[in-house]
């Protein structure tokens, strides 16, 4: 198993229930304990991240549940020192936690709530996870931050001024933490996915087998472009697929 012994902290990792439509976070976790890990679930969503713990412990796996507002350095402070305290180390985080955008807006259209709701969450608690992290990845001898960005953390798109601002954002502080950081053996990257049909992005009483039947429909109509879209030079549009293809950006180079 690739990560026997690891200890993995993952957040927005509530939305895990098997049978049911995962996010990314809590996908990843039970993928991570699959493969020999000890992890650690972060979430907000108390009551969802105990139940996901649970069905992952009673499938053989060791997992622990610990509230996270990942905005909060506080309670960062406090699920890092709770991995450690109760595992021992920290070998892996992986910053999965996202917020729901409710409606595209143009930059003009954007207000600075909405924008600091956004960057708080992507950007900031991306910044807080990595800053609590190193010293005790450090003092395992080393370790691995996998940060979720976004294909709009890599080129721009109508109508999601401060999501591809706070993805992007994401992208290039894991190219410069992964610098900083490589002479201890940690590794810092980021990955990049295009539409993930999970219970944050998807219609409201959609089931799993949903998802494939509706898809298309439902893209096109989430990505309608905005009044006074920029030129089609700088405008990236999505594919209907429903199938996401990730792109995996080597955060050590460029």
């Amino acid at each position: 198993m690739r990560l026997d012994g690891k200890v993995a902290l993952i957040t927005g990792a509530s939305n895990g229930l098997q049978g049911e439509l995962m996010g990314i976070g809590g996908a990843t976790a039970r993928l991570f304990s699959r493969e020999g890990a000890r992890v650690v679930l972060g979430d907000v969503s108390d009551e969802l991240g105990q139940r996901t713990a649970s069905q992952i412990q009673d499938s053989g796996g060791e997992a622990l549940f610990v509230h996270l507002d990942v905005t909060s350095a506080r309670e960062w402070s406090n699920a890092v020192e709770t991995a450690v305290g109760r595992y021992g180390r920290l070998d892996v985080l992986a910053n999965c936690a996202g917020n729901r955008e409710p409606n595209r807006f143009s930059l003009e259209e954007t207000t600075e709530e909405f924008w600091d709701q956004v960057m708080d969450v992507h950007a900031r608690g991306t910044f807080l996870g990595m800053k609590h992290a190193v010293p005790r990845m450090r003092d395992s001898g080393g370790g691995s931050i996998v940060n979720i960005s976004s294909v709009l953390g890599m080129v721009g798109q109508a109508g999601r001024t401060a999501y591809v601002a706070a993805k992007g954002a994401v992208r290039l502080m894991s190219k410069a933490v992964a610098i900083q950081y490589a002479r201890d053996d940690i590794r810092v990257n980021s990955v990049h996915p295009g539409t993930v049909f999970t219970p944050r992005n998807t219609v409201p009483g959609w089931t799993g087998s949903d998802v494939p039947r509706r898809s298309r429909g439902f893209l096109w109509e989430g990505w309608r472009r905005p009044r006074r879209s920029p030129t089609p030079s700088s405008t990236w549009r999505p594919t209907s697929h429903p199938t996401s293809r990730a792109r995996s950006s080597s955060s050590t180079a460029g």
